[in-house]
């Protein structure tokens, strides 16, 4: 008997978008003179931040405090290396959201050198606040609705109005 072939996977969307550039520091790279590995996960969560604060409208820690939430923690993430950045290098990063769930959503992250893509990333942050029975936890809360329609990209969303 054979096996049952899995579910497809659904397919990214092309949600909101993000693009920022950033000079590859001597910090950021290891003896040989290339950006150390790590550093891209570091990039990546930086970029997320300022993909946030394009979709609210504000500042990380004021979107925390408007949405009540504690953090966007990341519970997932991966990377494909493709071409080593050194010291000097521009990267442009550019950050989509490519899939929106209830209470978590996914960035894709492209860091490129020029035309050529020197990194390949993705990361699962889920929304979270304070878990209501124990003052030290995180518990996943709803996206809200106004906010996902500008992650998904839907037309004529975002990003939201200050009054969200």
């Amino acid at each position: 008997m054979s096996e049952p072939a899995p579910a497809a996977a659904a397919p990214d969307i092309m949600g909101f978008s993000h693009e920022r550039s950033l000079v590859v520091e001597w910090g950021h790279c290891d003896p040989a003179g290339i950006v150390f590995n790590p550093r891209f996960f570091e990039f990546f969560d930086w970029s997320t931040a300022l993909l946030l604060e394009a979709a609210t409208g504000v500042p990380k820690a004021a979107m925390l405090e408007r949405f009540g939430l504690r953090g966007i923690p990341l519970v997932a993430t991966e990377a494909s290396f493709r071409r080593p950045a050194r010291y000097g290098d521009l990267l442009t990063v550019r950050s989509t959201v490519v899939e929106v769930g209830r209470t978590s959503f996914v960035v894709r992250h492209e860091a490129r050198l020029g035309e050529a893509v020197a990194v390949l990333g993705r990361e699962r942050r889920v929304w979270a606040g304070p878990h209501p029975d124990d003052p030290a936890g995180l518990k996943a809360l709803p996206i809200p609705a106004d906010l996902a329609r500008v992650l998904r990209g839907d037309a004529g969303a975002g990003p939201l109005p200050d009054s969200f």
